[in-house]
């Protein structure tokens, strides 16, 4: 039997193995096809390629050895995303350990529907990622 909803594609773009694997298990448990990134070149990558339905996003990256020491976070893989018009219109949920009072605003005035700090709780966490990629009720016409 085929579903009638297509399958969503999910970026996860973190530093941490760890929560790559956690995040990956626990999406593709409930049916998310998962890409994952480890930095921005390799988010970009993958945004170039798939049609992408959410990203996941830490804040802080080490610096990319191979790209010549270049420091990503969270604000300029948005930009470049941005710029290159990849991923256009597509939720960005931030998660981070970094202080919310510190990032959250600018996290939210960049563009990023949600922002969760690590430990995340994952029951708030898959509700959100559900708000953000569920089809918006057509308004009624009279």
């Amino acid at each position: 039997m085929i579903s009638a909803d297509p399958i969503r594609k999910i970026l996860i773009v973190d530093d941490n193995p760890v929560i790559l694997k956690a995040l990956s298990l626990a999406l593709n448990a409930r049916g998310y096809e998962v890409y994952t990134a480890m930095d921005g070149s390799e988010a970009l990558g993958i945004a170039r390629m798939e049609k992408l339905d959410l990203i996941l996003l830490d804040i802080f990256f080490p610096p990319d050895v191979a790209q010549g020491g270049m420091t990503w976070d969270a604000f300029l893989i948005i930009e470049w995303m941005q710029r290159v018009d990849v991923a256009k219109d597509v939720p960005i949920i931030v998660i981070s350990g970094a202080e919310p009072r510190k990032f959250k605003d600018r996290c939210l005035a960049a563009g990023v529907v949600a922002f969760f700090q690590k430990p995340i709780n994952m029951p708030d966490l898959l509700g959100a990622i559900e708000e953000a990629i569920s089809p918006k009720a057509e308004p009624a016409l009279a």
